[in-house]
């Protein structure tokens, strides 16, 4: 279900919550889904349950799911689509980036580097 890039320069935290934002924007986690417990998530991942208890927070603070105690995370009804929220994140990235000096030229390939791998995973799935 989540696949992580050890090697890649984003953290592990933000690829656990992108990943889950990624399953529900496209229906195949839907609302009140129960997630994996931190501590097996991790374990699966060869994580520290730490990290995956971090992700499980910022996704709970952006509303994109929620906690009962003593029973886990599930995911919450999406008041606004989640992929609204990626592009608004997005683009607050992308002008950091351009403000930084950052070329349009730049950005463009590493959105169609990122769109290849995609392809890649999709093809091997």
């Amino acid at each position: 279900m989540i696949t992580l890039d050890l090697t890649g320069r984003a953290p592990i935290y933000e690829q656990i919550c992108s990943q889950f934002s990624s399953l529900i924007s496209k229906g195949v986690l839907k609302e009140n889904d129960k997630l994996p417990s931190s501590r097996m998530l991790a374990k699966e991942l060869g994580l520290n349950p730490n990290t995956v208890a971090k992700a499980y927070s910022r996704l709970e603070h952006d509303d994109i799911i929620y906690s009962v105690a003593g029973k886990g995370c599930f995911v919450a009804k999406q008041k606004g689509s989640i992929e609204k929220k990626l592009l608004e994140e997005f683009k607050l990235h992308a002008a950091a980036a351009m403000q930084a000096g950052i070329s349009l030229g730049s950005l463009t390939f590493v959105l169609e580097e990122l769109a290849e791998e995609q392809r890649e995973r999709s093809d091997k799935e």
